[in-house]
């Protein structure tokens, strides 16, 4: 196993840890050192595959975005523990919170409209309308879509109130 501590200037530590045979690596708070990170993962011909963060404070997460590849979207709604991924700012994998001209249900165990209509107008539908939307059931029309279709398409994504939203979702 790779395993290399990282020191900005000053008292943070970031680490590097890569698997010797397949040289994919997870970085661990990366804090301050973006770029004697990226340094060292080119000379060990690493390829980052994970950021891991120990807590939350910006002494240690202030590198995130330089290094990271994938950024999760906490999408609570479908159930509490959904979440999206964006890849390479042009890729969203929406899991059960958005599909092909509909969204997930909120009537099963852990659901919650409140938290879905927050998670789509919110957070979804602020991405940019050439996002690739890639659910995780084939529900809809086609296999995929992009966020300005599903805004112009979609009929849970129409314009409506939170408490509009909820009397909808409560609809067979």
């Amino acid at each position: 196993m790779f395993f290399r501590q990282v020191q900005q200037h000053g008292d943070n530590f970031s680490y590097i840890i890569a698997d010797d045979t397949t040289r994919e690596a997870a970085v661990v708070d990366v804090s301050f050192n973006a770029g004697e990170i990226i340094r060292i993962l080119k000379a060990e011909n690493l390829a980052l595959r994970y950021i891991i963060n120990t807590h939350g404070h910006s002494d240690h997460t202030a590198g995130n975005e330089k290094l990271h590849s994938i950024k999760v979207i906490y999408t609570p709604g479908h159930t509490p523990d959904s979440i999206c991924l964006l890849v390479d700012k042009k890729k969203l994998l929406t899991g059960d919170t958005l599909f092909v001209g509909e969204c997930g249900r909120t009537d099963l165990p852990g659901g919650s409209s409140r938290n879905m209509y927050n998670s789509l107008f919110n957070k979804l539908l602020k991405l940019s309308d050439d996002v690739e939307v890639y659910p995780g059931h084939d529900y809809g029309s086609k296999p995929s879509s992009t966020i300005g279709e599903e805004k112009r398409s979609n009929y849970t994504l129409q314009p409506r109130s939170l408490t509009e939203f909820i009397e909808f979702m409560k609809q067979p």
